[in-house]
């Protein structure tokens, strides 16, 4: 069998823990300050990603931005209402 090296780098504990946070920042950002836990949210989720918790890290930068926008949108609508 052939020697194949591969690029990608092993999960680490701290990776996953960045992800875990990345979701965690995603709901928060529903409710409170949706521009900063969405930032927040989606650099833990790249950085969890980076460190090797993939696709997790990208999904959890995903759900960050998606949460800013709806908690943006929820605020927008409360606001003018």
């Amino acid at each position: 069998m052939a020697d194949m090296h591969t690029t990608a780098r092993p999960r680490s504990g701290a990776a996953r823990i960045c992800t875990i946070l990345g979701f965690v920042f995603a709901v928060i950002a529903i409710l409170f300050l949706p521009p900063l836990f969405g930032l927040v949210g989606l650099i833990l989720g790249i950085v969890g990603a980076v460190l090797g918790d993939k696709p997790l890290g990208w999904y959890a930068a995903v759900a960050s931005v998606a949460g800013a926008i709806i908690g943006m949108v929820i605020g927008t609508a409360l606001y003018n209402s």
